[in-house]
């Protein structure tokens, strides 16, 4: 089973691709497989980030009350 990313493995990926891509540095081949990586590590950043808000959102309600 692999490992699961966290936020700042799956946010350097991502980097690490866009940059490729602003740079050329990606072939047309490559192109797909990376966009699809892409999408996946957009997806977990943002479940994290999703996760997070509501944590943080229970926290402040607790501390509200």
């Amino acid at each position: 089973m692999a490992k699961e990313l966290t936020y700042t493995e799956a946010f350097e990926q991502l980097q690490d691709i866009v940059q490729k891509m602003e740079n050329a540095d990606i072939s047309v081949d490559e192109l797909s497989d990376n966009i699809k990586k892409a999408t996946h590590l957009i997806k977990i950043c943002k479940d994290k980030l999703t996760k997070t808000e509501a944590e943080l959102n229970e926290t402040i309600a607790e501390l509200n009350e």
